[in-house]
Parts: C-alpha cells; sequence; structure tokens
C-alpha cells in the first residue's frame, strides 16, 4: 500500500492489484458505517487506487489506513442487483471457443457467477465487474466496434460490464439487457454503484 497526498484534501491510496483494491475499498465502505472512518466527502475507487476526498487531515488518514488489514469483499453483506440477460451475443461463440465449451455453457458459467462492482467510469453509469475466475478472462477485440448498442452484456479482461448507452467499445459482446443502468430521472441515477453486487439472471441462454 502507497499514500500520496493530492492536493490539501484528499488523499490517494495505491494498491498491488485490483483484488486489494476492491478489499480496501471494502474495508472504508464498512468503517464508514460503522462509525469509524474519519470525515470524508467522497471515496471514489478505481482499477488499483482509491481516491478519498474532502480529507481534513490526510497526514493523519494515512497513518491510520497504514496499519489496517483487510478482509475479503465476499464476506460484506450487500444487497444483490440482479440483472436479466438474453446471451445472444455476436461475439459468444467467440468467448465461448477461448474457454473450450459451447456457447450455452459459457452462458451457464457467466450466470453462475456472483459479481461485485469494483469501480466505475468510461459512461455514466457503466460498472467494472469482477466475479469470474481468472481463467475466464478474455482479451478486448482486436478490432472495436464503432457503435455497441445499449444494453449490451460485455467482457474485457478480468471484467464484465453493461454498456448504459450506444457507444464505441471494443469488449466481447455476449448478451444483451434491457434493464437501465443510467437514468437521470432516477435517485440514483446509476443503478450500480463501487461495491454492489449483481447476479445475471439468465432469460435465454444461447447456444443451446
Amino acid at each position: 500500500m502507497r499514500t500520496l497526498p493530492v492536493g490539501e484534501r484528499a488523499l490517494l491510496v495505491e494498491l498491488d492489484s485490483g483484488e486489494e483494491a476492491e478489499a480496501f475499498h471494502a474495508e472504508l465502505l464498512h468503517r464508514r458505517a460503522a462509525g469509524a472512518l474519519p470525515a470524508v466527502t467522497e471515496i471514489v475507487p478505481a482499477a488499483r487506487t482509491v481516491l478519498l476526498d474532502g480529507v481534513a487531515d490526510p497526514g493523519r488518514l494515512a497513518a491510520l489506513v497504514a496499519g489496517w488489514e483487510t478482509g475479503p469483499t465476499h464476506a460484506r453483506v450487500e444487497p444483490v442487483v440482479e440483472i436479466p440477460v438474453r446471451y445472444d451475443g455476436p461475439d459468444l461463440a467467440d468467448v465461448a471457443a477461448l474457454w473450450g465449451v459451447p456457447p450455452g455453457e459459457a452462458a451457464r458459467i457467466h450466470a453462475a457467477a456472483e459479481f461485485r462492482v469494483a469501480f466505475c467510469g468510461f459512461a455514466p453509469g457503466f460498472g467494472y465487474l469482477t466475479g469470474l475466475p481468472a481463467v475466464y478472462e478474455v482479451p478486448r477485440r482486436a478490432t472495436p466496434r464503432t457503435a455497441v448498442p445499449a444494453g449490451s452484456v460485455a467482457l474485457a479482461g478480468p471484467y464484465t460490464g453493461v454498456y448504459p448507452r450506444a457507444s464505441p467499445g471494443g469488449w466481447q459482446l455476449i448478451g444483451t439487457t434491457d434493464t437501465v443502468l443510467w437514468d437521470p430521472a432516477r435517485e440514483p441515477a446509476a443503478l450500480l454503484s463501487p461495491g454492489t453486487r449483481v447476479r445475471f439472471v439468465p432469460r435465454d441462454v444461447g447456444g443451446r
């Protein structure tokens, strides 16, 4: 763990891996809920860092977190967001081939996992979800698409994501959902936030 001051009222914590960053973020949320964390305005996780903004004394907070031992993220009890999905994506067969299974089995493997939002970014409402074992990591497409439809369920590296709106993208598309990920008229506008647990509920498993 490495801590770096950011301006006068923020602290950036760098971790060695995405798993450590998730565990540290979960520990922060747990301690804040228990009233055991000094006041912070925002806690913003990323792939291997967590930013704490609005900190009265960044140096004191850095010394405090340096002594923490973080537990596994699955020990935290949080509600589960279920996202219905049709496993009909144009890259499902390619992903299945990389995994060495038929397309239907690839869909079942994905739907059997429980995911957690590690961090958000790229577009409003887009969450980077972890939960698949490392053996199922897949590369991005060699040639990105100029337009990916909203609601596309996709894989890239260790992450699963759902495109909240149409946009270019290079992730492997394995399914689609009608769930609205970002709605400015909703409170909160984003369905997914860091720490949220997610399950994909198959509506039509492809490749039977």
